[in-house]
């Protein structure tokens, strides 16, 4: 780890119902960042770094603040002992550095681990590996003492969700002959993809990459979508695996799906638009329940004992079995499954179910 004296600026916002907000500026690299910590009532805040040209401060805070939040309630529901945080970088392809990354790797250290950050949009697990450098609170590296990609556990935390929409919709969560619509064929789309492909699935795709989707959709024999009529195309299942705010009161009119399960972060514009969703039978899985597989894969990692990449699949496999309890939760109580999983993660919060009671360990420091 590198020790390099840094030029780095602190700003502690308050915001209620957060434990830290803090705008990061740092003249020398042109570094711009948020680092938001929602609640480590049950561990350390552990969550992703996005990189984003945010058109504004607020924006990147918004965003911040709805993505720590979701990471307190994917914590509490995955049983892995953290809390909730997510940070931001202001910066777009061309303006990612790698001296904006290391002094974001130094502004992580100066916070002594409270917050763990990982790969994210934008992030990829090589600028992880650059983050590294100045600080050891950083999980999925590609390096043998660590978990590396979490996509694929992600991917296959989806599929789980997907198989849990089907059995709840159709009484069999068997994907062959159904018809999902994935939008996003990034690391986690791409791989769900292939995953519903070898499972018998009829598949739609879109992505703003045409030439990717086009390119996919030649090998999997799919159905390529545009952008624009993905989220109004006829399907058993959709899957967002893109950005978030996609499901609202502007879109959820046009959805023609019996259900919606995906990977993307943040699907509801607000909460109120999963109540839009059981207006009219639409199933949803929480996305903070069914994108839960890479956390859960990173936090194995955080262990004494060596990283297990079985013990993790195993754990991602479950995720199935508890989407079944929220909607069973949801259809008892007559409100939507969103609400469910958001009152059992605060229950857990409540009594500190999970709480971590060792602390955390980092191998690739050692």
């Amino acid at each position: 780890m590198t020790v390099t004296e840094d030029t780095l600026v602190f700003e502690e916002l308050v915001f209620s119902g957060y434990e830290r907000m803090i705008k990061i500026t740092d003249e020398l690299s042109g570094l711009k960042a948020i680092i938001c910590i929602h609640n480590t009532t049950l561990g350390p805040a552990l969550g992703g770094t996005r990189i984003y040209p945010y058109a504004s401060w607020a924006e990147a805070q918004e965003d911040a603040r709805r993505l720590a939040r979701g990471m307190t309630y994917k914590s509490a529901l995955a049983g892995v002992g953290l809390g909730g945080g997510k940070s931001v970088i202001m910066a777009g392809k061309e303006e990612k550095t790698r001296d904006k990354l290391l002094a974001f790797g130094r502004a992580v250290h100066r916070l002594k681990g409270v917050y763990i950050c990982a790969e994210d949009y934008g992030c990829s697990t090589e600028d992880a590996a650059t983050i590294s450098q100045e600080t050891c609170y950083v999980v999925g590296l590609p390096s043998v003492k660590s978990s590396g990609d979490p996509a694929p556990f992600t991917a296959w935390g989806v599929f789980r969700g997907i198989q849990s929409v089907l059995k709840k919709t159709t009484g069999s969560d068997a994907v062959r002959d159904r018809t999902i619509a994935i939008q996003g064929l990034g690391s986690v789309g791409a791989r769900l993809a292939e995953t519903l492909f070898w499972n018998g699935a009829r598949l739609i795709l879109c992505d703003v990459n045409q030439e990717r989707a086009e390119m996919l959709a030649k090998r999997y024999e799919a159905e390529v979508c545009s952008p624009e009529k993905i989220l109004s195309v006829e399907c058993d299942v959709l899957a967002p695996c893109a950005l978030g705010g996609i499901l609202n009161e502007n879109t959820i009119p046009a959805l023609r799906c019996k259900a919606v399960a995906g990977a993307a972060n943040n699907q509801l514009l607000t909460d109120d638009d999963a109540d839009l969703l059981r207006q009219r039978g639409i199933l949803y899985a929480p996305d903070f329940v069914i994108n839960s597989g890479g956390l859960i894969n990173v936090s194995n990692e955080l262990y004494r004992t060596p990283y297990d990449p079985r013990l993790a699949r195993e754990q991602v496999h479950n995720i199935y079995d508890l989407l079944l309890t929220i909607y069973e939760i949801a259809e008892q109580n007559h409100y939507s499954t969103n609400r469910s999983a958001i009152e059992l993660a605060d229950y857990r919060l409540k009594y500190g179910i999970g709480k971590r009671l060792t602390p955390v360990h980092f191998h690739h420091a050692n």
